[in-house]
Parts: structure tokens; sequence; C-alpha cells
């Protein structure tokens, strides 16, 4: 066995590039099964970030969408499911939103290219749609459509027909359900004789206060809808039908998402197997379902407190059972048909997959990865799990990845440097599933401890709403609890910590070192620095966001001023590195530009980077490995290492 070269933390050499992070990009989503047919949506940063749709039959994987075709859906600006497989002849179409122009278009098999099924809307990408399912005749797909006009937003749940006859007819377009500010899942019965959905209006975030509502159907319209679930307070979530006259849904009344059963005639809900667990995430991106339905009257499930479980529940029986599965954590995009179910799953040395499973044999088969080539597994951090001791004894829930490499090893004495990763949302969670960014890191000495602060979704609606009214204090104080425990535990080196988060995780970032002097080197990507303009300028599904957070408006004008990281950047305790996409519609470019001007000001170090036609989250390969590289170089550079392989980074003073 080779000895390991001992080198000082941050040095050491590394097989995992910038470019392979960019590699790790490649996204995977929303899978469909029917028969022995699997669909998915996959998102290519070597492609500028383009997505496509993937069909697999027969073992054989095609590639249904070329190039400039781009299959994402700016409704709510986070998307989510872009396409539907509906039947064609002897085989199937894809009906999918396009990126540039946010139609809708059918892809037949054997055509030469997509024809479109909408409307062109009088301002460009002005009607967007998300969230498709087929109407109970196969007419047409019914999905919630977002319309933009220089009056305002207006979303309404509508049945575009199949034949393209609305392409150039708009009127041909029926609206199914309308007046409410957010619609989710729709949902028709088995039969075609009742229709449900999710609805919820502002101020409340679909993890806040949603309604599940039935309606019945009649000569193509929806009459006499009402509430079956949730409320001002409950979010009630995911609508799934059991039989004509009864469904199922996902209500968090008690504390947690659990799986209630709701009848059409009055009856009161009924908790299927109550847990402390959740059955459910919060309602970020359209089209996921997080159960589905197999024929034999069982549910896939997904379930836990922090990372996801797939198990079946069969509700006659009342048990769950666990699959026996190589992965940790599933995404709440779960689907079934006959006894087969697909989803999307990773695991701390597995990249996210495709994953299709037959339940009757146990048969369980990876169809895509998002990594195909991996790097020796030692080299890729092992997570442990840690439940940090937060103030006022609270607890925050944390992974923690040491450094990693087989062939070096730190000077004796030399404790590593160590960075707190803050996921964004803020209502979302980190998981244990592989993530190169993460082992880009590790790999070269600096360890990372990835942190779920309290508004972390994962760990029941009390922990989530720790964060209400206490952004930017409750996620500061348990990211620096989270650094303070490394270095008590005599893991970090207290004078190398550093902070970096994208988006919330950019708040966070820059709240925390204009709060305090724990960190002495800080990464916002696009993030948030002033709470005002931003509630005036972000898009429409978060306009109201921060009335939860920090308090409505008017009257909490006080606490945005104070809270914000831009009225306090005089007091930024260390250097600073900004990372912000020129074409962001949910954090505009001036918030990073007028912490960078405010920097410059009182003569902080810092470097800002910008990049034209990126959005809110990089897609473009190019993107990521400059991002990495310069954040790399940004530590080695006010962490005291040398980084090997990239180039130095230079800081602003003014």
């Amino acid at each position: 066995m080779t000895a390991r070269a001992t080198l000082p933390y941050g040095s050491w050499p590394s097989p995992i590039s910038a470019a392979d992070v960019a590699r790790a990009r490649l996204r995977l989503g929303f899978p469909t099964v029917y028969n022995d047919d699997v669909w998915w949506q996959e998102t290519r940063p070597e492609e500028g970030g383009r997505t496509t749709v993937i069909h697999v039959r027969g073992g054989q994987r095609t590639e249904l969408l070329q190039a400039p075709w781009d299959a994402r859906t700016r409704v709510h600006e986070y998307g989510g499911r872009s396409y539907l497989p509906v039947p064609s002849g002897d085989g199937y179409a894809i009906v999918f939103s396009n990126y540039e122009d946010q139609r809708l278009h059918r892809l037949d098999a054997g055509d030469s290219k997509p024809h479109p099924l909408t409307p062109e809307p009088a301002v460009s990408g002005g009607l967007r749609y998300a969230d498709f399912v087929l109407s109970p005749d196969a007419a047409e797909i019914w999905c919630v459509c977002e319309g933009h006009t220089p009056d305002g937003i207006r979303r309404a749940i509508v049945a575009v027909p199949l034949d393209g006859s609305a392409a150039a007819d708009a009127s041909a377009i029926r609206e199914l359900i309308t007046g409410a500010d957010f619609y989710a899942n729709p949902a028709p019965s088995p039969s075609g004789g009742h229709l449900a959905w999710v609805q919820w209006n502002h101020p409340r975030m679909p993890w806040d206060g949603t309604e599940i509502r039935v309606a019945a159907l009649e000569d193509g319209q929806a009459v006499a809808p009402r509430t079956v679930k949730g409320g001002l307070t409950e979010s009630a979530l995911a609508p799934l039908w059991r039989d004509d006259s009864s469904l199922y849904v996902i209500s968090d009344w008690p504390g947690w998402w659990n799986i209630y059963q709701v009848g059409l005639h009055g009856e009161s809900p009924q908790a299927e197997y109550p847990a402390e667990e959740e059955f459910a995430g919060p309602l970020w991106q359209l089209g996921g379902m997080p159960y589905a339905l197999l024929e034999d009257g069982r549910l896939a499930v997904l379930h836990g407190e922090g990372d996801q479980r797939l198990g079946v529940y069969d509700p006659e029986t009342l048990e769950l059972t666990d699959l026996e599965v190589p992965y940790d954590d599933w995404q709440p995009a779960l689907s079934a048909h006959g006894s087969t179910i697909v989803g999307i799953a990773g695991g701390a040395n597995v990249p996210s997959s495709v994953v299709r499973i037959d339940t009757t044999t146990g048969r369980v088969e990876s169809l895509r990865r998002e990594l195909d080539d991996l790097p020796d597994a030692a080299f890729l951090p092992q997570p442990r799990t840690e439940q940090i001791e937060g103030p006022f004894g609270r607890p925050v829930h944390a992974y923690v990845y040491p450094p990693s490499n087989p062939e070096c090893a730190g000077p004796a004495g030399e404790l590593p440097p160590y960075v707190v990763f803050v996921h964004g949302g803020p209502t979302s969670r980190v998981t244990r599933v592989l993530n190169l960014e993460r082992a880009f890191f590790t790999s070269r000495g600096i360890g990372v401890i990835d942190v779920n602060y309290g508004g972390s979704t994962g760990y029941g609606r009390a922990y989530r709403e720790r964060l209400r009214r206490q952004w930017g204090v409750v996620d500061v104080e348990d990211a620096v609890a989270a650094a303070k425990a490394l270095v008590d535990g005599g893991i970090a080196d207290p004078q190398r910590l550093a902070i970096r988060g994208g988006s919330a995780g950019g708040w966070t970032t820059l709240a925390a070192v204009t709060q305090t002097d724990v960190f002495k080197a800080a990464t916002s990507y696009f993030g948030i620095s002033e709470l005002q303009s931003f509630a005036e300028a972000t898009h429409d599904f978060e306009s109201r966001y921060l009335f939860s957070l920090i308090g409505p408006l008017p009257g909490f004008e006080r606490a945005y001023e104070e809270r914000s990281p831009l009225n306090r950047a005089d007091r930024t305790a260390c250097p600073v590195l900004l990372l912000q996409g020129l074409d962001d519609p949910v954090v505009p470019a001036d918030q990073s530009q007028r912490f960078a001007d405010a920097l410059a000001e009182k003569k902080t170090p810092y470097a800002y980077l910008t990049f034209e036609g990126e959005s809110h989250g990089f897609r473009r390969a190019e993107t990521v490995i400059a991002a990495m590289e310069a954040e790399l170089a940004f530590y080695g550079r006010t962490l005291n290492f040398e980084p090997r392989g990239v180039a130095p980074i230079e800081l602003t003073t003014g």
C-alpha cells in the first residue's frame, strides 16, 4: 500500500474537477411509467441547460426532443413537470412546454418536428402551462395556465385540445377552474365525474395553507366546487383518487404531512398511517406526486424524517413495508402502473438515478444516472448525521462530510478548514445523496457541513415554522451553531471557517457575516441582500413570502430594514465572493451588485462575478466550471492554503 502524502489541507490533488461537477449537474426529473414504457425529463448543462424528454421501451433509450427544442415551463418561475405522454395510434405522443415561447407543443412518433397546441401569446412567454393530466375522454390536456398581462398575473386550470385547434383559436381553450391565486395537481376521478385540485391564495405559500377542492364535471364544466381538506393553517396536497367516491390526500394537520382518505359524501377524513414522519415535501415545483396507486390498491409512498424512504402501504392491513433498495432518498415524484414503480433516487455513493421497481418480483433497475462515471469511492466523503444543539437547546439537523482522499493526509496538529453549506428555499432541505460539489472540496482537504437549519422541511411543521418571522435570525443562529460544534469537537480550524449558499442560502450567508465574526470567508450565489426592493421586484409566486418570513407590509418596515445585510454591509466580518446570473427573475442582479458596491465603499475585500444568460440557479457547464474554480481559489486566498489547478482570484478592496 502506498503511503499517504502529507500535505496542507486544501492543497491536496484531486481527480474531481470543476468540469466533473458541471457534468454532474445533469438533472433527471418527473418520470412516468405506463406498461413497459418509461419517460423522464433530462436537463443537460453541456447543452446550455436545455431540457429534453427521454423515452425507454424494450431496453431502448430514445431522446425525443432535439435541439433547439427545450422542454421547460416557467410557471411560478420554478417550473416542474414539463411534458406528458398521450396516446397516439398504436403508441404515444408527448405534449411539452417549450422554453422559448412557453407554448404547448405536441410531437407524434414519426413527425420531424413538434406542432403547437396553444396560441402565440400577446406578450412573449406570457402564457405558461404546467402540471399536465390527460382528460377523461383523452381529447384534451388539463393543466395549470399562468397568464402574464400588463394588468398582472392570472392563473386557472384549463383544458387544451389535443387536436391543435387552439393554436390559431384561443377560444378553443376552456377554463375549468378560476378565482384563486394559485393551482396545482388537477386530478379527474377514474370515471371522469369529478375533478380534484389544490389551490391557495396570497400571502400564503403552499406549505402554509392550501385547500383541496372537488367539483362535479357536467357537460365539460366544473360545477359546485367545495373544499374537502385543508385551510388557512393547514397544508393539504396531492389529491389521488382511490375510486370514484373517495380520494387520498396528504395533510400536515397533525403537524406532519400524513396520508388521509377523504370521501365525497361528508365522511370525516380518515388518517391512513399516523406517524411523526413526512409523506410529502414542499410544493416548489408543479407536477410531482409523493405517492402513487398500484393496480392492487396498495400505495407506493415516500416517508421519513429527513431523507425519504420508499415503501408500499396496504390500506386493507394498514401495514407500511419499506422496499429493499440501495437508495437513501427519493424525489417527491413517483409514478406507478400495474405493479411497477418509477422514481428518482440516490444515495451517499449513488448519484440521483431513474429507478424502476417491479413490486411483484422485487427487481430494481437503474435506467439512467445523473453521473455515469464516478470517482473512486475513496474520494467520496461519507456523511455523518448529526443533531446539533442550537440556541435555547433546540436541535439542528446536519450532515458532516470530513476531508476524504486516499492519497493524502493533513499535517500532524493541523485542523482542516470547513465550509458550512446553507441550502436555498429556505423552505427546502438538503439530503445525503451524492453531490460532487461537496466532494470537489472534501477531496482537496476542505471539510463540509450541510445544515438543515430551522425552517427546513422533512422534520415536521413545527420545525419549519421556527423560521416564521425569524428569517435572518434562526437560520443564522443554526449555521453558526453548526460551525461552532465543529470547533468545539476539535474537528475544524476556528480560523478557517467559511459559509456559502445560493438564493435564500445566499441571504443567510450574507446575514451571518454581517452579524457575527465566526466566518473568515463567505460565498453568495445569487443571494438576497436587501428585503424591501426584493419584495417589490421578485416574481409573483414569492412576492408575499416575506410576510411569513419577516412580517407583512405595511407594518414591518423596520424589521425589513434591520434584517437586510445590505444595511449592515459596513460590519461585514470577512471577504465575500458574489456570483450572480444577470437574467435572474427571482433574485434580481442588483441584489448582488448593491452589496458589492457597499463592500467597495467600505474597502472590504470582495470579488463579484456575473454571468450573462444565466437565470436563477446556474445551468450552463461553463458557468458552473467558472463558479466552482473561483470559489476554490477564493477559499485558498482567504483561508490560507494553495489550491491546485485553479487560477488565483483577485479581490477588490474599493
